[in-house]
């Protein structure tokens, strides 16, 4: 039988080591009360890892898209055009928060800026994008943690989605702002660090620019350059104003708004979920 005075262990919500739950500091990091439940709930959980945070977008990016597919596929094969294969239409995507000019400014839907990221065209575009954040995600949170992480990909898709509305973009949807801004981040932190390793950074993201620069270039008019360039400048915008774990380790400010940015996230994807579910029921 276990006594009162039984000790349980946890892993630390920062450093994720196995410590005891009433300790008053971590041993491993030095975190203050890291039993408490400020420190272990839902949201410091989800961004506590970087494998986490990057499977928390993935997943919703998946959810968004079977649930625009169940609600009105637009095209189930290849036909004509490989880029539309299992493809949402154009009304369930309007449905769960599709951004741009339009939206916004006819059916005055702000809050698509967000729930936008988390929408994607077809099987090829969600496709390429979570290869990208796969790819992208590990390093970001490597060098600026998992909560600058996701403070960065939502920030940055938000300011990318607003530079498109400003250029006029009638419609637009998924996650390639927000990826743009993870590239934008990691080049600053490269041309910032400097060093074998630094350039190293650098030069890979000038590679990802130029591709950038030239798929949309070939693909006018089927990608959002706009949203593109708004990512990226904003990753380094945000870069430079959160900074990296090499001059600034992540502290409170950084994980609450890592925080804000998951319940915002979640809060605008649960409304477009229900409203969308209204109005299907209402008809």
């Amino acid at each position: 039988m276990a006594e009162n005075g039984e000790r349980h262990s946890i892993l630390c919500p920062n450093c994720r080591r196995l410590i005891s739950t009433d300790e008053p500091s971590c041993p491993y990091c030095g975190i203050r009360n890291p039993g408490s439940r400020w420190r272990n709930n839902f949201l410091t959980r989800s961004l506590a890892s970087g494998d986490q945070t990057i499977r928390l977008i993935m997943y919703l990016c998946g959810g968004m898209y079977v649930l625009s597919l169940l609600i009105s596929p637009r095209s189930l094969g290849f036909g004509m055009n490989p880029l539309s294969f299992l493809s949402p239409g154009d009304g369930s995507l309007l449905l769960l928060g599709e951004t741009g000019a339009i939206p916004i400014r006819v059916y005055h839907r702000w809050w698509t800026v967000i729930s936008a990221i988390y929408l994607h065209g077809s099987v090829l575009h969600i496709l390429f994008n979570m290869m990208a954040l796969r790819q992208l995600g590990p390093l970001v949170v490597q060098e600026f943690g998992p909560y600058r992480m996701f403070s960065i990909y939502t920030l940055t898709g938000i300011f990318g989605y607003l530079v498109s509305y400003f250029a006029g973009i009638p419609y637009t949807v998924g996650a390639s702002g927000a990826v743009c801004g993870l590239i934008g981040a990691l080049f600053y932190y490269g041309k910032s660090r400097g060093g074998a390793f630094g350039q190293m950074i650098y030069q890979q993201t000038v590679g990802w620019v130029v591709s950038l620069f030239i798929f949309g270039f070939l693909f006018r008019g089927v990608i959002d350059n706009w949203a593109h360039g708004g990512g990226l400048l904003g990753g380094i915008i945000l870069g430079f104003l959160l900074g990296y774990q090499e001059r600034i380790p992540e502290n409170s400010f950084h994980k609450l708004l890592g925080a804000a940015c998951i319940v915002a996230t979640l809060a605008t994807l649960a409304w477009a979920v229900l409203t969308t579910i209204g109005i299907i029921i209402s008809r």
